[in-house]
């Protein structure tokens, strides 16, 4: 479930981890990689690994935690590993990734973060071709696709792939032999690559590099194929219809999905994110006693409002880490009662104050009033609530599943209407141009603001075409 209908977020589809590296365990640093992700995706994890000769893959439903109880025995050389949200496909356990297949040129395993937007008219094509599916994933479209290929090496394949799908993915792919990964020419979606002491590590976060000792090498960059085999890295680049179009890193990375501690593309997310803080403050000038942030996604942002207003920053809400995600389909009342599981306010920290609240986004609008009313509860005399992106008014179609579209809170009402809406005193939603700005590593060109503007830089499910 991309969208969580009671957190009123939308949620990255998953996370990807590949490595290289004779000389240590790999199942044991994927399973480190995939736990740095785990924000990424909850709902399900897997781990494939490869010896030179034979592919095994463990993957079940759930947390990393919970999924490898026991690691892969075999401790291989090339190891790959996925983190999952569904946005195609369902939350089954037959779509849990990687993907294993047997190809004439070997074994192959498929991890996949993103999503394509001709999906279903490939998988039409593949059926009528007399294809099978056992899943209903987009990412099994991309196996297909490669394991029919008449490329003579999966360098080769993959070209011959990527000319046919049309999307945001980053692939991480383990031949019995070999290391992939794969970046779509919009660079929709974040891949780095970074080095052991003995090895090659491929991460969608350079957290997760962090967490098995590798040191950040590069950037894959948009549109680029790495091979990793025993001499090292070896780079190409796709040349395929979507090559023309213009650049589109989700900002959203910056606004809520990464990581803070990670660094996408030369942009601390960190520095993004107090830049954020930075601009609310110079676009609105809501004053108050006391800044806090709704925890843990707007934490950095509200450090930064403080700083630059010179209020002090504040915790006023505390948030139980150990409570579990919910799947179901929430009413009202269950809505309002996990919020009040998850956070709880600070009571002598909010009472008799002005509070400026900041958030990343609103969706619906279903949770933004809850928490502003816990506050009430506790005592705040007046809720100025700021959000770190702008209104987020169309729905994505690459690896984020937000709502349709007359759900999303931003259509149906104006920015006053939805002030009154979660009853906060004052509301202000950073600017598209505030949040250009605060990203200060990346040109605003460069950076995909669809969810906010509908300015898609390529098709969409309804204008889908299979590629040629």
């Amino acid at each position: 479930m991309a969208y969580d209908s009671i957190w009123d977020r939308i949620e990255e589809e998953c996370g990807v981890f590949g490595i290289y590296d004779p000389d240590t365990s790999v199942p044991l640093s994927a399973y480190y990689g995939l736990f740095a992700l785990q924000h990424r995706g909850q709902e399900s994890a897997g781990i494939t690994v490869a010896d030179g000769q034979t592919m095994t893959t463990q993957a079940g439903m759930g947390l990393v935690t919970e999924v490898f109880r026991d690691l892969p025995a075999d401790n291989g050389k090339i190891a790959i590993g996925h983190v999952r949200y569904s946005t195609t496909g369902a939350s089954i356990k037959e779509n849990v990734q990687p993907l294993q297949v047997e190809t004439d040129l070997g074994p192959v395993a498929i991890a996949h973060n993103g999503n394509l937007v001709n999906a279903r008219l490939l998988r039409e094509k593949q059926i009528k071709l007399g294809t099978t599916f056992r899943t209903t994933m987009d990412t099994e479209v991309i196996v297909n696709l490669l394991a029919r290929s008449v490329g003579k090496d999966v360098t080769e394949r993959l070209q011959d792939v990527c000319q046919q799908i049309d999307g945001a993915y980053c692939l991480v792919v383990a031949t019995a032999t070999e290391l992939y990964g794969v970046r779509d020419p919009q660079g929709y979606r974040p891949l780095c690559l970074g080095a052991t002491d003995t090895g090659w590590v491929l991460a969608s976060e350079t957290c997760a590099l962090d967490s098995v000792g590798a040191k950040f090498v590069r950037d894959i960059a948009p549109g680029q194929i790495v091979r990793i085999a025993a001499d090292g890295p070896h780079f190409s680049s796709l040349v395929t219809p979507q090559s023309k179009r213009r650049q589109a890193r989700c900002s959203f990375e910056y606004v809520y999905f990464a990581r803070p501690d990670s660094v996408l593309d030369g942009e601390s997310v960190y520095d993004a994110r107090l830049n954020m803080g930075a601009r609310l403050w110079e676009e609105c000038g809501f004053t108050g006693d006391i800044v806090m942030s709704v925890p843990d996604s707007g934490n950095v942002a509200a450090i930064g409002y403080a700083r630059a207003s010179g209020i002090p920053y504040a915790e006023g809400l505390i948030k139980n880490r150990y409570m579990g995600r919910t799947f179901i389909q929430p009413t009202q009342a269950m809505r309002e009662r996990s919020v009040k599981m998850k956070l709880n306010p600070v009571i002598n920290n909010v009472a008799g104050k002005r509070v400026v609240l900041i958030d990343d986004s609103i969706v619906r609008g279903t949770t933004s009033g809850i928490i502003i009313n816990l506050l009430r509860n506790a005592g705040a005399k007046e809720i100025a609530l700021c959000v770190s992106s702008p209104t987020v008014e169309y729905p994505c179609y690459f690896g984020i599943d937000t709502s349709e579209r007359n759900q999303l809170i931003a259509v149906t009402h104006t920015v006053e209407e939805i002030r009154e809406h979660i009853g906060a005193d004052r509301l202000h939603f950073l600017s598209q141009e505030g949040l250009a700005k605060a990203i200060a590593g990346l040109r605003k060109e460069d950076l995909c603001f669809a969810c906010f503007d509908g300015d898609y830089r390529g098709p969409i499910p309804e204008q889908e075409e299979v590629c040629p």
